[in-house]
């Protein structure tokens, strides 16, 4: 009867779609192929003649559309429209389309190509699942964001995202504190909840100093997540600010790699959490090719071309440094962030699963982002357990590692690779057999022998069609034997080094003594790391 009722529906909004629109009508409904259900999802229509991009509304009265659209670089374009769980509908030119369905990264991705010529031409989507991360006790959430709080709720079950935390405050200059960016609804610290398993936690900063006394100079970013009040420390006293931020319960998110003062944050802040995929990483063309190139150590043989950066090579810079600070016994776990509202990506393009055994929970999916108890992915899924423990985890002294996980991806993985200390220990080959959906999946059951303090994570990467890449990563696992420390090499540490000396230089001068000496406080860390350094 429901059904029944639903297409009555249905038609009544087509019928009404037809008489408005006349002859150039788009109608479309989207679909779980299981269920029949409605379900919310991002959506792109593009003119395969003109390659002009379109948007969507809700056919429904009770339905909302939230329109998208930002370009970078001249050829990184991000529109589209995030619909609820409704008909869409939409006025188009004569012409070829092709027609995009997106929801999540646990549903398959679906493309109809369409001419529009006299008559309304109607679209069914009928998306399939082809996995299930709740029913593995893992939820997402995207820990940087610049979408309005407002336009959330549509979004976030459209990208099938459970956790939002919108960057609600801003510190642009280094003497200022935060304030609320203009437009934006000031938020209170209480829980907006969209529905059970899908929340937002509005007050949130970021620290992104580019002003020094109204002189131009980049310091760089950080978020503060989570926090219960507003903040009231400035960008020139750093280890006050992580003071205030953790009294709160709040966690540090380092942003970029790669800003200018990112390497003095980690020691001096004691940042919490590293982002292994973030802003710079989409789901169009990549743009950021030249963006801090000159940082690249040359122990880390990055791949490149005449432009800069590969998207592949930005990763592995973001990937190699995160091993360098663990090595340094800097513990961050791995997060993941989009940016958007700025970047032409999606929300949640990148993100971070969570695992949660007793079921979704704002306060629990903190603490188990904080723990480590995760993976980053942009699009495999990947569940892994070390010694039957979850990533995170810190061991005693163990004689062996073991290895068990699945992944499920849309697309063949490529590429399955342990890592250890920083190193690529193992090259797993992936079987990639077919799901019912037509979906892959691969499991990895592999194990060695322990004989000094380590860590250990898992990753994989993903080949799509188009020739890109994917990847999914785990949070590492520790192991402590007492007399047999994890010792950094000593060309990581002396990167470490050589950047706080020339940002010293760099900022000597600018900021105030008790600015530079954050760096100056930094360089003795690391320094005292090259006494141990192998």
């Amino acid at each position: 009867m429901k059904s029944i009722k639903r297409y009555a529906t249905y038609l009544i909004l087509l019928a009404a779609s037809v008489t408005i629109h006349a002859d150039h009508a788009l109608t479309g409904q989207i679909t779980d192929v299981r269920t029949g259900n409605f379900i919310p999802a991002r959506l792109y229509i593009q003119s395969l003649d003109t390659k002009a991009f379109f948007h969507a509304e809700s056919a429904s009265p009770k339905g909302s559309a939230v329109h998208y659209n930002v370009k970078r670089f001249e050829t990184s374009l991000e529109i589209h429209t995030t619909l609820s769980a409704h008909p869409f509908e939409s006025t188009l030119p004569s012409g070829r389309y092709e027609v995009t369905v997106v929801h999540g990264k646990e549903y398959l991705e679906q493309t109809k190509t369409i001419e529009i010529k006299d008559a309304p031409v109607h679209l069914e989507f009928k998306l399939k699942r082809f996995a299930n991360a709740s029913a593995r006790h893992y939820y997402s959430g995207d820990t940087h964001t610049h979408r309005p709080v407002k336009d959330l709720p549509n979004i976030m079950l459209a990208e099938d995202l459970n956790v939002a935390l919108p960057l609600s405050y801003w510190s642009r200059r280094a003497e200022a504190v935060p304030e609320l960016i203009p437009n934006t609804t000031p938020p209170g610290n209480q829980l907006i909840q969209v529905d059970s398993t899908h929340v937002i936690h509005a007050m949130n900063t970021e620290y992104e100093p580019n002003n020094v006394n109204g002189q131009r100079h980049q310091l760089g970013g950080v978020f503060v997540l989570n926090h219960q009040k507003l903040l009231t420390r400035n960008g020139l006293d750093l280890e006050a600010v992580a003071r205030e931020a953790h009294a709160q319960g709040a966690m540090l998110d380092l942003d970029k790699h790669s800003w200018p003062w990112s390497l003095m944050l980690v020691p001096i802040m004691d940042i919490d959490l590293y982002p292994l995929s973030n802003n710079h990483v989409w789901r169009t063309q990549f743009g950021f090719n030249k963006w801090t190139t000159q940082m690249i150590p040359d122990y880390m043989k990055l791949e490149s071309d005449e432009r800069g950066f590969t998207e592949e090579s930005w990763v592995d810079f973001g990937h190699k440094i995160y091993y360098t600070l663990l090595n340094c016994g800097f513990r961050m776990r791995v997060t993941a962030g989009t940016a958007s509202g700025v970047h032409p990506v999606p929300f949640g393009f990148s993100r971070v699963y969570v695992n949660l055994p007793n079921g979704f929970n704002y306060d629990d999916w903190c603490k188990g982002l904080n723990a480590g108890q995760s993976f980053v992915t942009t699009g495999p899924m990947l569940y892994a357990k070390f010694n039957g423990k979850l990533a995170g985890h810190t061991f005693g002294e163990i004689k062996k590692m073991n290895i068990i996980a699945t992944i499920e991806s849309a697309h063949p993985i490529s590429r399955i690779e342990v890592v250890s200390n920083g190193k690529v220990v193992s090259v797993i080959k992936p079987a990639n057999g077919k799901l019912e959906t037509g979906a892959y999946t691969n499991s990895v059951d592999w194990a060695t022998e322990v004989a000094s303090s380590s860590w250990f994570a898992l990753r994989c990467y993903e080949e799509l069609p188009s020739g890109r890449t994917r990847f999914a990563h785990t949070s590492p696992v520790h192991v402590d034997i007492p007399g047999k420390p994890l010792r950094p090499d000593k060309q990581e540490v002396q990167y470490l080094i050589n950047r706080m000396t020339q940002e010293i230089a760099r900022n000597k001068g600018v900021l105030p003594e008790s600015g530079v000496n954050e760096y100056r406080k930094a360089l003795k860390i690391y320094q005292g790391l090259m006494k141990t350094a192998k």
